[in-house]
């Protein structure tokens, strides 16, 4: 909710979604280089799970066995870009959907005891703290979510979907390091070339 305020956008009444095809996927450690069709690109830090089954109109009691492994991930976004399409009520998947544009980190095990309490995440950019979040505070939680696109698409074994993300995002610069912690575990470092 706070990064919908941030941003000026509405809260919205239902999940926002949008798809970045399999080249969006940046595998832990590797740098993201900033692409030369935008000008302005934006670090979101969001929790990621992993789906380990597939599944198609999902009821909610069920949610939960839909997912297994958990890490942490940037969402880049080319602002500039993003702003410009949303101005004209086009589709922004290219501000989103670029090549490289989902780096993920460390996949741990997401287990029943972690999925029953809140989780805290964090982001360090050049070691300073930039976001912070919790499970606790997401508009739609994670089952939800997995009701919520179940009903429009078939999920399957092997989809990534990321979670949203807190207030904090801001522009990245050549040079920038970011890492992502799930509580004290780090499980995100990548550099910005």
């Amino acid at each position: 909710m706070a990064h919908a305020i941030e941003l000026n956008n509405p809260v919205p009444e239902e999940p926002l979604i949008f798809l970045k095809p399999s080249t969006a996927l940046l595998r832990e450690g590797k740098a993201f280089y900033i692409p030369e069709f935008t000008k302005d690109v934006h670090y979101e830090l969001e929790l990621v799970v992993k789906i380990c089954k597939n599944g198609k109109h999902v009821e909610k009691e069920f949610a939960s066995s839909y997912y297994d492994e958990v890490t942490l991930g940037i969402d880049f976004t080319a602002r500039d870009v993003q702003s410009r399409l949303k101005s004209k009520g086009h589709p922004w998947e290219i501000a989103k959907a670029f090549d490289y544009s989902a780096a993920v980190g460390k996949w741990i095990p997401f287990t029943e005891e972690m999925k029953a309490k809140p989780l805290s995440f964090t982001m360090h950019q050049n070691n300073e703290l930039v976001q912070e979040g919790s499970t606790d505070h997401m508009i739609f939680s994670i089952d939800d979510l997995i009701v919520h696109m179940s009903r429009y698409f078939k999920l399957q074994y092997g989809d990534l979907i990321f979670t949203g993300t807190p207030a904090g995002v801001g522009p990245i610069k050549i040079g920038d390091q970011y890492q992502g912690y799930l509580g004290d575990q780090k499980l995100l470092d990548c550099s910005i070339k």
